[in-house]
């Protein structure tokens, strides 16, 4: 893992950042030829713009960005490794530890590139660390950020679901956890019976990925990911543009598994367990079908409306086994619905929950680690709208309005109401490029989830 930062600051460029809010005031305390040249250029402290001032000999020695570091300490400078010509740079800046260790992990997501199938075309420029930056903490979130990029990134082809499972056990493997894995027909022996379902159509197997990690005293705390490696939509199948992006419909068990790898990198006081479903949403003579009955790992019936609603279906069952234990904390991932997406568009990651009070952590932590959140309400009064007809419940409603919260609902079926949990429909990609965050795969939800739960546990 590349980070683009280093500890050598030898012959390093200085970065100067300047606010465009303050930029005139900066510049009239400058030297006579660097107002000039900085006027001469055009040089207005736009964000993300930058100008080299030149020196004796025609090297530069310092670089002045345009850079609110207060505003936003996370991507304020995230786009500068790719931007920047090669080299080591130093920032002149005075920063608290907090800003310091997030203005270094936004260099370092700046500096992620999925390179499986192709090279980069330049290497990224290089951030000397910033002082009282926490390069521990840097390097966790970073690798657990890149972990779920990468995942994400990869085509369906290299990633069915024992891919995932094999992913899930390197990073269970690495901080010495427990692992464990039911696949293809086990899974009806171990009352897994909606994942089976879902999965059974595909020509690789479905499985149930299951990790623990930490003392068997601490508190436990229950990671469960929706792993549909890719949705063709089942019988009910999606129409060719739908299908362009199915690749990502694991993200809520990369987001997982790049959480887990940062909590146990932290070596955080909690009983880990992390549960990812991993099928195929795919089509074949013994595909489920519309209004089949599928008996849950609970022991409610439920009528398939639509097979594209698949992921609710696997994750219920992940959910059951979860719940089972009573932890302390229950969170579940999923790329879930359009619906989602249309409310809040793709940079605001939906979530659902009963606890007033993690509502309000989740809030907090998503606003101050740059990673934003927005709850929607588990309206009771959708509720009888999955009623079954024939079977107990329905995995969608007749009603094509408020998608994401039909889909919370059903899962809240799942779910014991003391429980505290947290359901995220999250997006998982990047729509397009933004400093720090380059299309494709992302790794949405992971840094509130990780700020929320190293706060209540340590």
């Amino acid at each position: 893992m590349q980070l683009a930062l280093t500890p050598d600051a030898r012959g390093a460029i200085r970065l100067v950042p300047v606010a465009k809010a303050g930029f005139e005031a900066w510049l009239k305390k400058q030297p006579p030829e660097d107002r000039a040249w900085l006027q001469a250029t055009g040089f207005g402290a736009e964000p993300g713009r930058f100008a080299f001032l030149p020196a004796a000999g025609g090297k530069p020695t310092r670089v002045v960005i345009g850079a609110d570091l207060k505003a936003d300490p996370v991507w304020a400078i995230a786009g500068l490794p790719e931007a920047l010509p090669e080299g080591r740079y130093r920032l002149e800046a005075k920063l608290k530890a907090a800003d310091a260790t997030r203005l270094a992990l936004g260099w370092a997501l700046g500096a992620y590139a999925y390179t499986r199938y192709k090279k980069p075309k330049r290497a990224f420029a290089k951030l000397v660390w910033p002082d009282n930056a926490d390069r521990a903490e840097v390097e966790r979130l970073a690798q657990g950020v890149f972990l779920a990029r990468d995942l994400i990134n990869t085509p369906a082809e290299d990633l069915g679901p024992m891919d995932l499972a094999n992913a899930a056990k390197a990073v269970a493997k690495a901080h010495g956890a427990e692992f464990s894995v039911i696949s293809g027909e086990a899974l009806l022996k171990r009352n897994y019976p909606t994942v089976h379902a879902v999965g059974r159509a595909a020509s690789r197997a479905p499985c149930l990925i299951d990790f623990h990690w930490g003392k068997r005293n601490a508190p436990k705390v229950t990671l469960v990911g929706k792993g549909v490696c890719f949705d063709t939509g089942g019988l009910d199948l999606k129409p060719p543009a739908g299908m362009l992006q199915m690749k990502k419909d694991m993200g809520g068990a990369a987001v997982v598994l790049g959480l887990a790898s940062a909590l146990m990198s932290a070596k955080a006081k909690i009983r880990l367990r992390v549960l990812i479903p991993a099928v195929e949403n795919s089509v074949s003579g013994n595909a489920i079908r519309p209004l089949d009955v599928v008996r849950t790992r609970s022991g409610k019936t439920v009528e398939i409306g639509n097979t594209d609603a698949e992921g609710r279906l696997i994750l219920c069952d992940a959910l059951t086994e979860a719940d089972s234990e009573d932890p302390a904390l229950l969170v579940d991932c999923a790329t879930l619905t359009g619906a989602a997406r249309v409310a809040l568009g793709p940079e605001l990651q939906a979530y659902f929950t009963r606890h007033d009070p993690l509502a309000r952590a989740l809030d907090a932590a998503g606003e101050k680690a740059s990673d934003p959140m927005w709850r929607l309400p588990l309206w009771a009064g959708y509720r009888r709208m999955i009623d079954g007809k024939v079977g107990e419940l329905n995995n969608v409603a007749s009603s094509p309005h408020g998608g994401a919260i039909i889909a919370a609902l059903y899962l809240a079926e799942f779910v014991k109401p003391a429980t505290r949990w947290i359901h995220i429909d999250l997006f998982g990609s990047n729509a397009s490029s933004r400093p720090g965050r380059p299309e494709g795969g992302e790794a949405t939800g992971l840094r509130a989830l990780y700020r929320v739960i190293r706060a209540k546990y340590g």
